[in-house]
């Protein structure tokens, strides 16, 4: 058994001062961070990804007659998904490269409603402040009905990194 001092809490309010402030306080919502092919940087909120994986291409099942913003369905862990192309499905410029070893892929849930996203690469988890969350101003018309804001990153040299509404994506009339 461990006995450690540092693990327990004093009554004494006095002792207990600089835990709170040992603590960083975070400010926003968990988002996470990734790449198109094209070098674009989008998020997700962390509330509607179920799960991040890297995907070995030979496990994606292609099915014909598929819409090509479809790469395939995969099993996840007994429930088969269909995995999309997300830079396709939102006019990225960029081709997703499927010549390599595993593709990053990111299962978003929705009303029980499952879709596998493929994207170019992963990026970071992050605390990202919803209040400084702006409109997006110079957005394509394809894209505009998927993205529900951006934040500034660099406005000389126009980086942003957009937020994304999974919802809006699973529902789309472009699956059809």
């Amino acid at each position: 058994m461990v006995y450690n001092s540092d693990f327990f809490i004093a009554d004494d309010p006095e002792s207990s001062q600089g835990i709170d402030s040992e603590l960083p306080t975070r400010k926003g919502e968990l988002h996470l961070r990734f790449y198109l092919p094209s070098g674009d940087e989008f998020a997700l909120p962390a509330t509607g990804i179920r799960e991040v994986m890297q995907q070995e291409v030979d496990r994606i099942t292609a099915i014909p007659n598929a819409s090509p913003l479809l790469l395939g369905t995969i099993n996840l862990r007994g429930q088969v998904i269909w995995v999309a192309d997300l830079g396709q499905f939102l006019g990225d410029s960029a081709v997703l490269n499927t010549e390599r070893a595993e593709i990053p892929v990111i299962a978003v849930e929705d009303q029980e409603t499952l879709l596998g996203l493929a994207i170019d690469r992963l990026g970071s988890m992050e605390w990202l402040d919803d209040e400084q969350l702006q409109m997006p101003l110079f957005v394509a018309d394809n894209i505009a009905p998927y993205v529900q804001g951006e934040w500034v990153l660099n406005q000389e040299e126009n980086q942003f990194l957009r937020l994304l509404d999974y919802g809006a994506i699973l529902r789309s009339a472009r699956w059809a």
